[in-house]
Formats: structure tokens, sequence, C-alpha cells
């Protein structure tokens, strides 16, 4: 590994696009969150601060791994720690899992500001892929740039959120009033297991390349525990606001709409500016994995793979996002544990 000190300023750009692409439309609209963490009360937060250390550890080994063996895909990685079917059909559902994330995020985009904004939903398809081209010709630097901006909007936001909110509702602040507000059960643990498999897999596309594209793995590195470190803080002000405001809340698309209502119309447009900021983070970072990966098994250029992903990613728009969820996630969090076990068995080898 290379043995050059840490440049502190592309470890910080590092952990923006770790933040970024992790935190979705799911995560910043408390909706992800409320499903696998908040339900189960006060004692979610163990599970929130356990998926930190996760990341960090799990990163590290695919850095790692990556670096040494000049891997600039996911598909690559998979192939690497998983030679076998189950490497196979690992791929295949990163593959479908990236793609139809991707038309998903792109059509509701549309209906995110259709529905808020009064704009007609073509509209907003068009500003997200046309602004996408221009982030994504840039190719990594373009990854570095988009998600410098978003992700401080995101973490400055939630703050003034939660500080805004816990200022106007000050009894919030107390572990008696969290145990009455959603009374603690059991399943965090499980819950804290897929969820964590679930964000490190959608990683690869994006830990696999920088590791290898960058000098310095020390930056890569340092940039991912920065940005864990404070994923689980931004992670633990939504669940708290979850928690607190559950049985409200969770009746809404966008649940942390709830929250903002409390305090000012304001802030809920800026929130769901943010939101809509995010879902364009998570698309971009989709197409940035799917792009590397056709690049290195097909050969075509990063930015011919660019176009062909967007063009094939149109016709499927129209799949609803609960069909996704609901059939695709739970397969896709069971595979993401054997895909840890085999991630840690190979560096275990290789060391």
């Amino acid at each position: 590994m290379n043995k050059s000190k840490i440049n502190y300023k592309r470890a910080f750009q590092i952990a923006t696009i770790f933040i970024g692409t992790i935190v979705g439309a799911g995560l910043s609209s408390g909706k992800e969150l409320s499903q696998f963490f908040s339900q189960y009360g006060y004692l979610s937060f163990i599970g929130i601060i356990l998926c930190g250390i996760f990341y960090i550890y799990m990163s590290k080994l695919i850095i790692i791994i990556s670096s040494k063996h000049k891997i600039t895909s996911y598909d690559a990685f998979i192939r690497l720690i998983s030679p076998g079917i189950m490497g196979k059909l690992t791929n295949y559902v990163i593959t479908f899992f990236f793609f139809t994330s991707t038309a998903i995020v792109i059509a509701g985009s549309g209906a995110l500001i259709n529905q808020y904004f009064g704009i007609p939903i073509w509209v907003g398809i068009f500003i997200m892929i046309s602004l996408g081209i221009i982030v994504l010709i840039r190719e990594t630097d373009g990854l570095i740039e988009i998600n410098g901006f978003i992700v401080p909007s995101l973490i400055i936001i939630m703050s003034i959120l939660f500080i805004s909110f816990t200022y106007k509702f000050p009894e919030t602040l107390s572990l008696n009033y969290l145990k009455l507000a959603m009374p603690p059960k059991t399943g965090w643990g499980l819950s804290t297991i897929l969820y964590a498999g679930f964000n490190i897999m959608s990683c690869i596309g994006i830990l696999a390349p920088l590791s290898t594209e960058l000098e310095n793995n020390k930056d890569v590195i340092a940039g991912v525990t920065i940005g864990s470190f404070f994923l689980t803080l931004l992670c633990c002000l939504i669940n708290f606001l979850m928690i607190v405001t559950f049985n409200q809340a969770t009746r809404y698309e966008i649940p942390l709409l709830y929250v903002a209502k409390q305090i000012t119309p304001l802030l809920q447009f800026i929130l769901l500016c943010v939101i809509w900021l995010e879902m364009f983070s998570s698309k971009v970072s989709n197409v940035y994995s799917l792009a590397r990966s056709m690049q290195n098994y097909y050969k075509f250029s990063f930015k011919k793979s660019m176009f062909i992903i967007i063009i094939l990613s149109l016709p499927i728009t129209q799949i609803g996002f609960g069909n996704l969820v609901t059939v695709l996630y739970p397969f896709f969090g069971a595979l993401s544990i054997i895909f840890v076990w085999q991630c840690i068995s190979f560096y275990q080898k290789m060391k």
C-alpha cells in the first residue's frame, strides 16, 4: 500500500462520494430508516452505530483487494472473490438492481417535482437526464464535484431540521420520551445486518474503481472512515426524528416532510429540493458504476457506456418503486450476507 501521507482534501471528497452513494431518496426522506431502524425504538441507535463500524471495516477490505488486483469495476471485483455460480448470480442481481434503480430514480424525479411543484413530469425527467450527462461526462471528477455540493447541503439541512424540531419540542430530548414514542422491540440486529450488507454491496461500483484510479489508498480509506462517521451521525439525527413522530410521519410518502411541516413551509420546500438532489446523486452513482462495468467488460469508452445505459433505462421507468422494493430488496439483502462472508474469506486468504 502506498506509504505517502493522507491528502485530507481528497479524503473529504471521497467521504462525500461515499455518503452520496448510500444516501438516496429513501434515506434522506426518512422512509428507509423508519423501516429498517426506527420501528425498533431507541435500541435502533445501536444498530446504526454498528452499521458505521461495519462500513469502515468492509470498505477497507474492498479497497485493499481492489488496489492489489487492479480492479476497475464491481463485476470484476465479484468475479475475483466469487468465481463460481454464486458470483455470477450476485453480478446479475447487482447489475439488475443498479439498472432498474436508475430507471426508477429518473421516473421518480419527474413525479416528485410534478406532485409538489406542478412541473410536468417530462420536464423533471429531462432535467435529471441532462444534468446527469453533464456531470458524468467528467467521470470521476464530476462525481466528486456534484457530491461535494449535495452532501454538505444535506448535512446542513438535516442539522437545521433536528435543531429546530428539538427547540420547538424540547420534551422529545429524553430517553423516557423515546421509550413512550416507540417502545423497543427485538429484530433490530437482523435488520442492521441486512441494511449494512445491502449498502456495502451498493458501494462496490464506486469503491473498486476509486481504489485503483487514485494514487494513494490511504486517502480512500480515510475518506470512507470520515464518510462513515458523518453518515452515522446523519442517520442518528433522522432516526431520532422518525422515532418521536413515528405514528404521524410514517403516514406520509416522505416522512420527514411531516417533521419539516411542524417548523415552517420554507424548510419543507428546501427539504424537497435536497431529496431531489439526493435522487440525482443516486442516479449518477448508479450510472457511473454500470458504465465502469460496461467499459471493463465490453471495452466501450466510459462516455459511450454512459449513453447506452441512460437510453436503455428509459423504457423501464414505468416500473413502480414499491414493486422493486417488495421483490428485489429482501433478496438483495440476503445475497449481501453471502457476499460479505466471501469478501472476508478472500481477504483472509490474501493476507
